[in-house]
């Protein structure tokens, strides 16, 4: 792990740069600048040659579509390969995909091979790409940064993207005017290399595999079940979606705005998105002052309010001069939003399950952009331009509404490390991984004047339970002795009950000490692990898997 560094006051723009002092991150970072230019002078070749071949508007804005649907239909799958295979590889694999896919655009775009349904199909792919790559990439952050640099790195991240996006677009537009489509698409293939070389030279450090690797569709479950039963980062996900589906049509319709309300050619197109990007650039540089003085509710309402105002003066302005003034605004939105997005579920999520949340996150988002792509360009085809732009600005005021009912958390600085390092529990009966279902009760001695607070203290312990793999939780009381309660849980097998344990973090530990507080008992609460045996399955009456898995051991975390 990296380790800090003196570094700026967090309240200075130049704090945003700290993260680069580290060597990995800043040669990935570079690395990566270089393959976003090359995404976005492909993106701008890819929308300006849709106005170029297709008959419809909803068409053009299908490109934007067909580049984040795969995170919608991928995201969680390479999530779950993210926190379960090496990340540096899975990087590799999605950049030579994308490599192949680029290459292979270019050729069928000099040979004039391309149909609107061909280019979509090719976009699709690059998608695809990106979608694997993702969340192996944001996942590794944290191995490259110390988890107080997280914020920035994110947001560096974020402002690469827009130094590409401010400077990438007016290229990729002189290069279709000068050289056409296919070179913009062959600039991008070649982007891919330099990053690719950077990721076979990074060795991260390795953590040992202490327990077997999860089946792929468990480790989703997983994922999903965590981040349903963590309420923070679940307002994340229902506020990221409206955000994506009120902002998708500024980005979605931009090409269509500079043909049509202003009447440019792909040079207006790539300034307009040039000046997107410099304001994503500036509310990068600004987002550590911006945080020090909102909270994060305020900071993705300010930003939901601008980028509404961007869309509503977009669709009715036709002065180039004003529709690229407000694009910097919504530049600067853009990047805050989505990074305070991302940085609120990352110090929410452990590291086990860290890109599974990240890759959920995206899921919503990219759904609200995919579909608002969509939805914004039938419209336009409908009605017209400046009425999709206006009601997506709607959305973007509801946004900030649902804000009331739905506030996003303040962001924390949790430890989310394991409460203890991984161990197994001594039996007395021999068990193997597989063995199971597993029964795990605790007891506890409760007076009955802090019954009120033992019952609060569980209602946050069956969630933890819960959230972390146990099933069929129960909390009992025994009739003939009103101060014995019995906590009960169970997991499928005695691997998923080491799993389960493993899972716990230092901030989780709060519960129990709480329990252990109210605990009464003249020892600690007693934890009895048993396995589950039907009695027809026993052939002998002296088998002694039909006892207990252990006497009752003493253990106050579990």
């Amino acid at each position: 792990m990296a380790q800090d560094i003196a570094s700026p006051p967090a309240s200075t723009p130049l704090a945003a740069l700290a993260p680069l002092s580290f060597p990995v991150f800043r040669s990935i970072w570079l690395a990566s600048l270089v393959s976003n230019f090359g995404s976005l002078i492909q993106s701008v070749g890819a929308a300006w040659m849709m106005t170029s071949i297709a008959t419809s508007v909803d068409m053009v804005a299908l490109v934007q579509a067909s580049l984040t649907l795969p995170v919608v239909l991928l995201s969680l799958i390479a999530g779950a390969m993210a926190d379960s295979f090496d990340r540096r590889r899975m990087m590799l694999a999605a950049q030579a995909f994308l490599l192949i896919v680029s290459v292979s655009l270019s050729v069928c775009s000099w040979l004039q091979l391309i149909t609107p349904w061909l280019l979509l199909t090719f976009t699709f792919l690059i998608g695809c790409g990106t979608a694997l790559n993702a969340p192996a990439w944001q996942a590794s952050v944290g191995d490259m940064v110390p988890r107080s640099h997280l914020p920035g790195a994110v947001a560096l991240n974020a402002m690469g993207f827009s130094i590409a996006r401010s400077l990438g677009p007016a290229l990729g537009g002189a290069i279709v005017a000068a050289a056409g489509v296919a070179a913009a698409f062959a600039m991008n293939a070649v982007s891919y290399i330099g990053l690719i070389v950077v990721l076979r030279r990074w060795r991260p450090p390795t953590t040992p595999q202490l327990l077997p690797r999860e089946s792929l569709g468990i480790a989703i479950s997983a994922g999903v079940r965590y981040v349903a039963m963590s309420p923070s980062i679940r307002t994340v996900l229902i506020r990221g979606l409206i955000f994506g589906l009120g902002s998708s049509s500024v980005v979605a319709l931009m090409p269509l705005v500079a043909k049509h309300l202003v009447g440019g050619g792909p040079m207006t197109y790539g300034v307009l998105l040039g000046a997107f990007g410099v304001g994503a650039v500036g509310g990068a540089f600004m987002s550590a002052p911006l945080r020090e003085r909102l909270s994060t509710e305020q900071l993705v309402r300010v930003c939901s309010l601008a980028f509404a105002a961007v869309g509503a003066v977009s669709g009715l302005s036709p002065s180039l001069a004003l529709t690229m003034f407000v694009m910097l605004f919504g530049g600067a939105a853009w990047i805050l939003a989505l990074s305070t997005f991302n940085v609120a579920v990352q110090l929410s999520a452990p590291r086990w399950v860290v890109a599974r949340a990240l890759s959920l996150y995206q899921m919503f988002v990219f759904a609200g952009l995919a579909g608002g792509s969509w939805l914004w360009g039938v419209i336009a085809d409908e009605y017209s331009i400046a009425v999709a732009l206006v009601a997506a600005a709607v959305v973007m005021l509801a946004g900030v509404i649902v804000g009331r009912w739905l506030p996003l958390a303040q962001a924390q600085e949790i430890d989310l490390d394991p409460l203890r390092p991984l161990h197994q529990p001594q039996t007395a009966v021999p068990v193997e991984p597989r063995t199971g279902p597993v029964v795990i009760t605790i007891e506890y001695r409760i007076r009955e004047e802090d019954v009120l607070e033992f019952l609060q203290a569980m209602a946050e312990r069956r969630r933890i339970r819960r959230r972390d793999g146990a099933r069929n939780w129960a909390l009992l009381r025994d009739l003939g002795d009103p101060q014995l309660w019995l906590e009960r849980y169970s997991t499928a097998t005695w691997l998923d009950y080491v799993r389960h344990n493993s899972r716990m973090t230092k901030d989780d530990a709060l519960i129990p000490q709480r329990l252990m507080a109210l605990h009464q008992g003249p020892e600690q609460p007693v934890v009895r692990r048993m396995i589950e045996r039907q009695t027809g399955s026993l052939p002998l009456a002296s088998d002694s898997s039909a006892h207990d898995l252990a006497e009752p051991m003493i253990d106050p975390g579990r």
